[in-house]
């Protein structure tokens, strides 16, 4: 009867380990056809009309890519733990059912049937055994299938610093070539001129961003007149201009006790940074302590300030369309051995550099939930 104990408990502690088999195989293995998928954008990036365009989705294509797999990856690592770890745990119970198994198929089959007490007690031998042995083939063959996952997720894991390899290489080749088609634009409608010496004059006399940005009308040297976009119709549905993660919410302090009037975002390096609406450019480089920064004009009297770029796209004055590439995030992309350790730990990596976002209505800093869709 222990030993009948023992085979249920095994039985029964298979159903949980059994869910959600394969499942992390196959996030990875659609992560790589979006890398590959990417790929094929790139090659075709010079084709299409609008270059820059294309190169901005190719790009993202990469970035989407590359997080997806390292997210299978980790995935996969965890999987794979939980699964070692809970065969580990019942060794002993595996144990017992291998040597059930292994007595069983020795046996004649009529032997196991006698039972010494008699016809009856050979009687409930037999109900037990028609009753156990189904079981234990259900047994048999979830343990089966948990080593063949186990050996998917080692296979997979091994085979994807390669894929990890042509993704990285892509899309540094993609943000390359779509700063070089940035540098080479001249399609972009243009508000205004900017008098570089008003500019520099400004930059020196402000010592906020709040006199900054009151500031700003008059460094126009000469307007040119244009419709001004008006994103006033998308308040409140605005996406966040780089793929990431808010570590803190307007006025909200950090450890250091700081408050900012805007959203700290947390990205990974070399992410694209886009514009989130059509806007007009009304500054871009160098502000006090904000590092690189972008100051977009998505509605009359609106102001987004984007802070916190290693690469700055885009010149005062012109006004970008929705999703325009604006700048590229700091920081060194991790190389594969990197990734690899990462996930291999079961850790989620990467998102080590941060973009400031405030938005400025009049002469106010107002709540970017207000314009942004947050949740």
């Amino acid at each position: 009867m222990i030993r009948r104990a023992v085979l249920v408990a095994v039985l029964m502690a298979g159903q949980a380990l059994a869910q959600g088999q394969g499942e992390t195989a196959e996030a990875a293995a659609a992560a790589a056809a979006r890398l590959e998928a990417a790929s094929v954008m790139l090659q075709e990036a010079d084709r299409g009309s609008d270059r820059i365009s294309a190169l901005t989705e190719t790009v993202q294509a990469y970035e989407d890519g590359l997080v997806a797999l390292r997210d299978g990856l980790r995935r996969a690592a965890i999987r794979q733990r939980a699964i070692e770890t809970e065969l580990d745990a019942r060794s002993e119970e595996v144990a017992e059912l291998l040597g059930v198994l292994q007595t069983m198929g020795r046996a004649p089959a009529p032997l196991l049937l006698l039972h010494p007490s008699g016809p009856l007690g050979t009687a409930r031998s037999g109900m037990m055994v028609s009753e156990v042995t189904p079981a234990l083939q259900v047994r048999v063959d979830e343990l089966k299938a948990d080593l063949e996952e186990v050996s998917q997720l080692r296979a997979l894991q091994d085979s994807a610093a390669d894929t990890l390899r042509r993704g990285l290489d892509g899309a540094q080749e993609a943000r390359a070539q779509l700063s070089q088609a940035i540098s080479e634009r001249t399609d972009l409608p243009q508000r205004f001129t900017e008098d570089p010496v008003r500019t520099a004059l400004l930059i020196a006399s402000t010592e906020t961003l709040s006199a900054f940005a009151s500031g700003l009308a008059d460094v126009v040297d000469q307007d040119l007149g244009g419709v001004a976009p008006d994103a006033t119709a998308l308040k409140g549905g605005l996406g966040l201009p780089v793929q990431g993660t808010v570590l803190r919410r307007f006025n909200q302090a950090d450890a250091a006790g700081i408050v900012r009037p805007g959203l700290v975002i947390a990205a990974r390096p070399r992410s694209l940074v886009t514009s989130p609406a059509a806007a007009t450019v009304r500054f871009r480089g160098p502000l006090l302590d904000y590092g690189n920064v972008i100051i977009l004009e998505p509605a009359p009297d609106v102001l987004l300030v984007v802070a916190g770029l290693a690469e700055v796209f885009g010149e005062a004055g012109q006004v970008l369309p929705q999703g325009a590439p604006i700048g590229l995030m700091g920081g060194e992309q991790p190389g594969v051995d990197a990734i690899l350790t990462e996930s291999a730990a079961g850790v989620g990596g990467g998102r080590s550099e941060t973009l400031y976002l405030e938005v400025r209505e009049g002469q106010s800093a107002v709540d970017p939930a207000t314009w942004f869709a947050l949740e």
